[in-house]
Order: structure tokens, then sequence, then C-alpha cells
């Protein structure tokens, strides 16, 4: 037996949405309503979930990734107040239209933890630059812009929106829609199986992708293979190999050319004012404490040579003992109205100071390696190749001939 489905697109800040859901429901009559929500979300959305402790989300690290997860979430919750809709209002709609009814609710949609951790880890180092970029400007234009959510909703505009998106992150969008697309059509081939009349409440910009892979099974991906976590791309440990690298070939280079101790010295304090300064900065920047400042100043000379490290680790580990945040921080988070407001939790701002000062960081190495020979007043050229004829005519001294 294969039954009937009935796909409403919605969008997820849209009143004319909830009126949709509801209408459609009444009509179709359906034998269950799939809603395009995950355990966790399905928990969120009626005020049950848990948050995880303070000291999980230290323990993590991962907090460039719940900075941006936080940040997408408060534009979309912005856009919803603008247009006095609560996000994902209409899929609320949905469950309490069934319940009412008696008719069971499927959970269709991946699990949003494995979602982001794919997408996060599946995006090249130019394309989350490219995202953080975009969020800041995002933060500064939610106010000021007036969006048109039906407008949105109409296919050339998705269309146009989607392919936006694949050109801005391809893999991002590989993650956030392509394998959505694949989960979503995997669970409502399942349902029409098992029932006669599903009705299938998700996102208008997924309808033409989980239509198109309905028609073409065969192109489904089966969920087990996209319910797993995918390695993070190793670029922050080659990043890190080569600066510790280049920074061993820098030292041996001066040690060897013959220029003087005091250009070593120079080399090696400006190695770590640089970087110690810019993560400092960081860290204020977020409105961190000066004694997160402090410590970030401290450990990212030594940070910057081990991948396996961060100073934003460090400093978010002292804002955390001063800011002392507690539970009821995510849900302050979640509930907040403005940037402002998310500002003032504490939970906010030290995973806010973590993530800069860790910008800062990177960004101290990347400018070391591109002013050090101007400030030094050498020439990189004449140093290296001095220095290395050098070392290899002191090795060759000690072979015996």
């Amino acid at each position: 037996m294969t039954g009937t489905l009935r796909i409403v697109g919605t969008a997820h800040v849209s009143a004319v949405s909830v009126e949709e859901v509801r209408s459609a429901i009444a009509e179709f009559s359906p034998d269950v309503v799939a809603v395009e929500l995950d355990p966790a979300r399905h928990a969120a959305l009626k005020k049950q979930a848990r948050e995880p402790s303070v000291t999980e989300v230290l323990e993590s690290k991962n907090f460039t990734q719940l900075l941006v997860q936080w940040i997408l979430a408060y534009l979309q919750r912005r856009i919803g107040l603008d247009m006095g809709v609560e996000p994902g209002a209409e899929m609320k709609a949905a469950i309490e239209e069934a319940e009412a009814r008696n008719l069971p609710v499927a959970l269709i949609d991946r699990d949003i933890g494995i979602t982001l951790r794919r997408f996060w880890n599946s995006l090249s180092l130019l394309e989350k630059a490219k995202l953080l970029y975009s969020l800041v400007f995002s933060l500064a234009d939610v106010d000021s812009e007036e969006i048109d959510v039906e407008e949105l909703k109409k296919e050339d505009m998705l269309g146009m929106a989607m392919e936006e998106f694949r050109k801005f992150s391809p893999n991002g969008a590989r993650a956030l829609i392509d394998e959505r697309d694949s989960y979503l059509a995997y669970n409502l081939a399942i349902l029409k199986e098992r029932h006669s009349r599903v009705l299938a409440v998700i996102g208008a910009g997924h309808v033409a992708g989980v239509e198109r892979l309905l028609a073409s099974p065969e192109k489904i991906v089966p969920v087990h293979e996209l319910d797993t976590d995918v390695k993070p791309k190793p670029w922050k440990t080659i990043f890190g190999a080569g600066v510790t690298a280049l920074f061993i070939i820098l030292l041996l280079a001066i040690v060897f050319s013959g220029v003087g101790t005091g250009v070593l010295v120079s080399a090696l304090v400006y190695w770590v004012l640089l970087h110690g300064t810019l993560t400092a900065a960081f860290t204020l920047a977020a409105r961190g404490h000066p004694l997160s400042a402090l410590t970030g100043f401290g450990v990212s000379w030594f940070t910057a040579l081990n991948p396996l490290v961060a100073a934003g680790w460090f400093s978010a580990i002292v804002e955390a003992m001063i800011r002392k945040p507690g539970p009821s921080d995510f849900r302050r988070v979640s509930e907040a109205e403005s940037f402002s407001a998310m500002m003032e939790v504490p939970l906010f701002r030290v995973v806010l100071v973590a993530a800069l000062a860790n910008v800062g960081s990177t960004l101290g190495t990347i400018l070391y390696f591109i002013f050090i020979f101007p400030i030094l007043g050498i020439d990189p050229a004449v140093l290296i190749s001095q220095g290395f004829s050098n070392m290899w005519n002191g090795v060759m001294g000690f072979v015996p001939g």
C-alpha cells in the first residue's frame, strides 16, 4: 500500500503559514502529521528540552560553532518578532492540531546537533570566514530591513535564494539543504507505506528537493548514512603545524645568518607581543573581563604554536570563573530580543570571548609573517638563503671528508 502525501511548504516566521497548516489538516483529514522537527527541537518547542550544563559547554570547546548557532537562531527570532510570529509557530500549530484530533505526529528531520556539526565541519576555512563575516553584517541589518516572508516563499524567489546560498557556501548547502531533503524524503516514503493519508509540514525551501527525490526514490540517501558525524577538516592541525614549521625555519635562518642575537630577540618579542596584543584586544572587544584579556595575552604566543590548544579556551575559562554563567543562561539567550540583551547573558559573553580571542590569535599569526621582515628591516630572501647556506656548510663541516 502506498498512501497519499500532501506537503505544506511553510515559512518558519509566517502567520499565514500557521493558518495554512491548520486549514490543510482540517481539509485533508490525514492519518498522520509529519513535521520538519527532530526530538530535540520538538522538546524545545514544547518547553521540555534539557539544556547542557555550563561545564559541558566549556569542555566541548565548540565555541565558534555554538556562537554561529545562537546568532542564526537570534536572526530568525528577530524576524519573527518583527512579524509578530514566534519562530516555529507553524510546526507548533501542526502538533496542536494533530493532538486535538488524536493523530500521531511523526518527527522526520535529522537531529539538529548532527546537522549543525556536519554543516560546520563540512565548511572550508574560507567558507567559515565568509559565514562569520556575513553574520556580523546580518546582525546590523536585521533591525533596519523589511522582509516580505510571503514573497520569499514563492518558488522563483526560493530558487534564487538557494542558488545564492550554493554559490556562497556549496559545502554548507549540501549539509543544510541536500542532505536534509534526502532525510525528509526517506522518512516520508516510509510513512507513505504505513499510512493512507500523510500530511507533511516542511519549510518551503525543502519542498522542491523532497518532491524530486520522492519521484526518483533511487536517489534518496538512506538515513543511517546521514546520521553520523563527519570528521572536521584537518585545516586547523595543518595550519598549526605549518605555523610551527615556519616559525622554527625563521628562527633557524636568523640564528645561522649572522645578523646577530638582537634580531633573534626582536623576532621572539614581536611574536609574543603581536599575538598577545591582538588576542587581548579581541577579548576586550567581546566585552570580556580584563583578566580574561590578560590570560589571552599570556598564553597566545604558545597556543599559536600548538594546534591542540587555543588561546580562547583559556580566556573562556577565566571569563566563566568571573561571570559565573548559570543553567538559566541558555533560556535567556534563546529568549533575547536584541543583541545587546544577549550580551548581558554571562554564558553568551563567555562563548563570544572564546571565539573572538581565537580570531585575534589567528590574525596575529597571519600579520606576523606578513610584517615581521619589514619590521626587522631585513630582506627575507637574503636572510633565508644566507642562513641555510651557513647551516649547510656547518653540517658539512662535521661530515668526515
